[in-house]
């Protein structure tokens, strides 16, 4: 039982280490306000590593769908087939394995110096937790000279069982978060 307890306690410190800071790049010498369409430079959606159990064409569509609202939201227009956007768009997936060493301390004495001390010895544990983070990158190019204009990224501990309605909800936030800073002020 105490057992359960500490590992849920590594679990929500794993939570609250997942919430890191969007990190997004760009060229300052463009005009972001030239832009007003933009289409996706195929593959659309690249993995890292590439491994069937990461990529999926339900994956796939939802990266595509939430990046489309995100830049639809920003004025941007999805040019049609036969047009070309001023801005290519393509994404990655990345997948990695991490670990981190936790350390529980169980026990230890109550009481004070003037009383002296009771209760059971303190004992540590430290043990190794993996986990996987996935990062969705986001790369946005010049749709004329195909030069990276600007970028944005971040990451997300991956859970172990989520439902598909989970799995959008996370990949729409997480698009969210990253192009909140576009284009860029």
């Amino acid at each position: 039982m105490f057992r359960r307890l500490a590992l849920l306690a590594v679990a929500a410190l794993l939570s609250a280490c997942a919430a890191n800071q969007v990190n997004h790049d760009f060229d300052a010498s463009r005009d972001f306000a030239a832009y007003h369409s933009w289409s996706w430079k195929e593959p659309a959606v690249q993995y890292r590593p590439d491994d069937p159990r990461i990529q999926s064409d339900l994956t796939d569509q939802r990266i595509r769908q939430a990046v489309t609202d995100q830049l639809d939201s920003r004025g941007l227009r999805q040019a049609t087939a036969d047009a070309k956007g001023d801005l290519n768009v393509q994404t990655y997936l990345i997948v990695e394995d991490r670990q981190q060493q936790v350390t529980t301390s169980y026990g230890g004495g109550w009481g004070n110096p003037w009383n002296g001390y009771w209760g059971a010895p303190m004992y540590n544990e430290t043990r190794n937790v993996n986990y996987k983070v996935a990062t969705i990158q986001i790369d946005i190019l010049d749709g004329k000279d195909g030069r990276l204009v600007w970028r944005g990224s971040d990451e997300q501990m991956l859970s172990r069982t989520p439902n598909p309605s989970d799995r959008s909800n996370a990949i729409h936030e997480t698009v969210t978060r990253i192009l909140a800073n576009y284009p860029p002020r």
